[in-house]
This record gives structure tokens, C-alpha cells and sequence, in this order.
């Protein structure tokens, strides 16, 4: 979502290199820049101006230590101002350690929005976030969205693939009461956490507003989380500063991250409304959600990655036992196409490639998208298509085995050529690391210092 934002700010901060002091005079150009990157990304210009004074006053006369840059001061400087207008210091009166909605128990949370801006769904991924990472053990959703067709069948739909409780009354048409019923069958079920799903609403809709409210007042919630659309732009600040007004927000969800969104809905709305977006929502699939770091995101829009979300996601996907085998066996060069296949789906696992080169250092403007996820899949398919010996046995491929795979994986010959060509490559590579050879090649790479050689 940020990656114009990210250019934007790279070029802007280029400007400063060779600098000695950082002064009014050389950084007006570069501020000029990074206001018109913000102003870009649809911040709210009044959010932009104060965010540009903020970090000129930081900046003017700031002392260059010898072995900083004054770039890399100037870039320290907009990081942290950026957290402080992301969302420093928590997200919320019930927030863990980590961040997030999670300590009190039971727990309440109610979700209000636009239509269309995911709260159905996100009421689905936010329980089954509790569940998964915040240590509650019994969700219960309740269907509140009395108005939308099949709105109900929906929320019960993507419950039930997640194995998660939810309470509908198809009959009932009174919003709060049916939200007290539902609050009364958390009771006797022994929920931990209840996550009200409402009906989307435009903020200028009064009757629909005035039911929120009466809903809230009804199941005195914890926690009442807007769901916004990141592609709001400048609009997210008005529909988030409506709904504070009239049901005292304590936090947001932002949605589609992965879109083209331009990123200025993030950027404005803790800072207008005083209220920490403490979610977000980056793809279609229930693990696609994650607690929204402030530091975290401001990394990213600066072009740092995100490492520390990276081993996390990794640590979530990666079975420990079977990374283990597999490096064991690469170890021995005993690595064959099952190995490979294993390999692959644990990587899928973690996201897509596209997603991940995001969270890497350096790499948050590469583009990869679907070519590399298509040769991925086919790859995938090709290693299907063999029998499990074929698998182990890579080499008993002759030219009618070869035949039978592409047309069951639905791909050239040729395709299946290259894959094991390049996969005998890399058996070849790792024998010869086994070498003398291959240890003396290493340690010039490495400087003689690779464990183990």
C-alpha cells in the first residue's frame, strides 16, 4: 500500500547526502519533498503540515555525529515522528504487552463501519486472532447486521471453517435486543471473548447511528473498533471522527492493506482523532490479520522492512521438526523433490512473495508479483504430478515419465526440463559445500568466518 509513499520519501531523503549540518536552508527542499509525498499519499493536509513542522524543528541544528550521515539522522528523525503519528505508546486501556485488545476477560468487542469496508469478515480473522495469539480459548461471534441479504449466512459460513462459535436469530429485527440475546448466550456458554458484528452504515444515516448507540448502551462493550478501508484516503478522517462522536471509538481496524491503496488513511486518523489503530487486515485469508505496530509500519513507508513481523510469520507456518529434517538432509545432500515440495508449502505458509519481499530490508519496492507466485504454483504442480518414488528418485525421469508429469500438471515438457535441471544444479552445489573445495570457496565469500568451515 505505501509503495509510492516509500519512493516518495527515498528520493526526498536522497537529497540530504553529503550534507555536514543539518540545517533550515538545506532541509526546506527535502521537507518540501516528503510534505508532497504525504500530501500524495492522501494524508490530511493538516496532518502533513504539523507532521513537516514537527520534523523541521527536530531537524534544524541538529549536531551530525562523525559516523552518521546527516540522511541518517534526517531519516531517525521522520522515523520517529512517524510512530508518534502512526500511534506511540499502545493501543488501548486493555492492550497486552504486544499490543492489540487483549487482557480483560470476559471480553466484549463491538465492530462498527462503512458498508463494504470488511467488518464481517474481520469480526471472523479478529476471533480467530484472540484465539490463535491472545489467549482466549472460547470466541463467540453474534450476527447483528439485520439488513444486509445473506449478511448472516456469511458471518456463520466463515465461523464455521475457523471452528468458531456464533450466535443468529433470524427472527429477531431489533438490533440491541438481539445483541443482549447474544451477550446472554456468551453467559451460558462460558465465552471469554463476544465480537459483535453490525451492519454497515453511512455516517450521515441518523436512524442507523442512533441504533448503534443503543446497541453499545445495551452490551456495554469493551472494546468498540471501527473497520475502515484503507482506500478512504482524506475521507477516513470524517467517517472516523463521526462514529468517535457517536459511540466513543476505542480503537480501528484497517482494511485491505494489500490493496492500491495510497496509505493516507493510516497516516490520518490516529492523529486526528486521538483514536490507535490497533489491527490490520493485508489479504483474503483468516491469518491475514495482524496487531498494527507503529514502529513497524514506519520502518516499512521508509524502505527498513519489517524483519521482526517476518520471523514471526515464519515462526507461525514453519513446523520446527520438518525445517529441521530439511536442513539435516541438505547437510548430507540428501535432498530430493519431496524435500522440495515440503520446502514449498512451508514457505506458502508464511504468505505470499510478494507480501514477504515487503517485510524485507531493501526489497519493499521489488515487484513480485504474480509471474513468481504462477512459476511457484507450477512448480508445485509438476512435484504433484510424480509418484512418490519419482520424488525420491529424481533420476529415473526418462522421457515418457517426463511426458506423463507435464500433461498431468498441465505444462510443457520443457517446463519440466528446467525444474529438474535447476534442481540437480543445486544438488551438484551442495555436494561440492561438502568439499574441501566447497569449504575454501565459503570462506572467501564469508571472510573465513561461516560457522562450521
Amino acid at each position: 500500500m505505501f509503495e509510492s509513499l516509500t519512493d516518495r520519501m527515498g528520493k526526498a531523503l536522497r537529497n540530504l547526502r553529503g550534507v555536514g549540518r543539518l540545517s533550515e536552508k538545506n532541509m526546506a527542499d527535502a521537507l518540501a519533498d516528503v510534505r508532497t509525498a504525504l500530501l500524495g499519499a492522501d494524508v490530511h493536509f493538516k496532518v502533513a503540515r504539523d507532521f513537516i513542522d514537527r520534523v523541521r524543528e527536530a531537524c534544524v541544528g541538529q549536531e551530525v555525529l562523525a559516523s552518521v550521515s546527516p540522511g541518517q539522522m534526517a531519516v531517525k528523525i521522520i522515523h520517529d515522528e512517524l510512530v508518534r503519528l502512526l500511534g506511540e505508546g499502545g493501543a488501548g486501556t486493555n492492550a497486552t504487552a504486544t499490543g492489540g485488545i487483549g487482557g480483560k476477560r470476559p471480553l466484549r468487542v463491538m465492530l462498527v463501519g462503512l458498508h463494504g469496508s470488511g467488518k464481517t469478515t474481520s469480526a471472523v480473522k479478529l476471533a480467530r486472532h484472540l484465539r490463535r495469539k491472545e489467549g482466549y480459548v472460547k470466541p463467540l461471534l453474534v450476527a447483528c447486521d439485520v439488513y444486509r441479504p445473506a449478511a448472516i449466512d456469511q458471518l456463520e459460513t466463515l465461523a464455521r471453517n475457523e471452528n468458531l462459535a456464533c450466535y443468529a436469530d433470524r427472527a429477531e429485527r431489533n438490533v440491541p435486543a438481539l445483541g443482549a440475546a447474544g451477550l446472554a448466550r456468551a453467559g451460558e456458554e462460558g465465552a471469554d471473548v463476544t465480537v459483535f458484528d453490525t451492519a454497515g452504515r453511512l455516517q450521515i444515516d441518523a436512524t442507523l447511528v442512533e441504533e448503534i448507540k443503543d446497541l453499545r448502551a445495551r452490551i456495554q462493550p469493551d472494546e468498540v473498533l471501527l473497520v475502515a478501508d484503507a482506500a478512504l484516503g482524506q475521507e477516513a478522517v470524517n467517517v472516523a471522527r463521526h462514529f468517535h462522536d457517536a459511540v466513543q471509538l476505542t480503537g480501528i481496524i484497517l482494511t485491505k492493506l494489500d490493496g492500491d491503496a495510497r496509505g493516507g488513511a493510516a497516516l490520518s486518523m490516529k492523529s486526528i482523532t486521538g483514536v490507535p489503530i490497533k489491527y490490520m487486515g493485508h489479504g483474503e485469508k483468516p491469518e491475514d490479520f495482524d496487531i498494527f505496530y507503529p514502529d513497524r509500519m514506519a520502518q516499512r513507508i521508509l524502505g527498513m522492512g519489517d524483519v521482526v513481523t517476518l520471523v514471526e510469520r515464519a515462526q507461525e507456518a514453519v513446523d520446527e521438526k520438518e525445517a529441521e529434517r530439511l536442513a539435516e538432509k541438505m547437510r548430507r545432500s540428501d535432498f530430493n523433490l519431496a524435500d522440495f515440495l515440503s520446502q514449498i508449502q512451508q514457505i506458502k505458509k508464511m504468505g505470499s512473495l510478494g507480501s514477504m519481499a515487503k517485510l524485507m530490508p531493501g526489497l519493499g519496492n521489488l515487484n513480485v508479483g504474480e509471474k513468481e507466485e504462477r512459476k511457484m504454483r507450477r512448480t508445485e504442480a509438476i512435484i504433484q504430478s510424480m509418484t512418490p518414488y519419482e520424488r525420491q528418485k529424481p533420476d529415473v525421469l526418462n522421457g515418457s515419465r517426463r511426458l506423463r508429469i507435464a500433461k498431468g500438471a498441465g505444462v510443457q515438457v520443457s517446463d519440466v526440463n528446467a525444474l529438474l535441471k535447476q534442481f540437480d544444479q543445486m544438488r551438484k552445489l551442495m555436494r561440492m559445500l561438502k568439499t574441501g573445495k566447497g569449504r575454501d570457496l565459503m570462506r572467501q565469500f564469508t571472510g573465513g568466518g561461516f560457522p562450521g568451515l
